[in-house]
């Protein structure tokens, strides 16, 4: 049994605060769901926590600028940029898409052509992730925050929890040990593969139902994989 999320919200990230109140309020007004920071320190901890699917990204916020902020987005990320800028030369849009972002808008905009953007770029996202997740005797809640083995609540410590949500968002995709302790832990804990380890083990033992199939799956030398359920 899987019921999936709306689509996830758009993350806008414009120093000026007259702007980015006037392009929030248009789009919602073309029925996105809108985060919003001032820069790109504050976007990066908003797009950890929360998850968007797309950021709208000003290319000229004050902390480092916009080329700087995608190359930090995409230390640990795939999540679609979309530059936004005042700049007309040449070398700002090669520059950004070389970087990574997947768009480039100039300013003046409108608000109909931004949100036919957005709208293309929704369209290409993968489906949005289950809010509840079942595989064998184990179900997930992530809106609640409830996890059942059975008919049975778990208690899970708040790292245990966030190692099962980052299984359950990406299950049946493989997670290499760096991604994994990236998200979880942060990048300067990468080389703590000992770590993981000890609190997987943790997980199997709270959740995992004996006689059934193994719910996290060893990927030898590589990660771990959350089995997912089967027709």
């Amino acid at each position: 049994m899987i019921r999936r999320l709306s689509q996830p919200p758009v993350l806008l990230i414009e120093h000026d605060p007259e702007i980015r109140g006037l392009i929030k309020f248009g789009l919602e007004q073309q029925g996105f769901e809108i985060l919003e920071a001032a820069t790109a320190k504050e976007g990066i901890k908003l797009a950890l926590r929360l998850r968007p699917g797309v950021v709208l990204l000003d290319m000229d916020i004050p902390d480092g600028g916009g080329l700087a902020a995608i190359m930090r987005f995409r230390e640990w990320s795939e999540i679609s940029i979309l530059a936004l800028s005042g700049r007309t030369d040449d070398p700002g849009p090669i520059r950004a898409l070389d970087q990574g972002a997947i768009d480039y808008i100039a300013r003046p905009f409108k608000m109909a052509e931004l949100s036919a953007r957005l709208r293309a770029v929704q369209r290409r996202l993968p489906p949005p992730p289950p809010d509840v997740f079942q595989s064998g005797s184990l179900t997930v809640d992530l809106t609640s925050r409830i996890v059942k083995v059975g008919s049975l609540p778990v208690n899970l410590s708040a790292t245990e929890y966030s190692l099962l949500q980052l299984f359950v968002r990406n299950a049946g995709r493989v997670l290499t040990h760096a991604h994994i302790l990236r998200e979880v832990w942060g990048s300067e804990m990468l080389d703590k593969v000992t770590y993981l380890r000890v609190y997987l083990q943790r997980l199997r033992k709270k959740l995992e139902n004996p006689p059934g199939p193994e719910l996290f799956v060893t990927e030898r030398s590589v990660g771990y994989r959350l089995a997912v359920p089967t027709a």
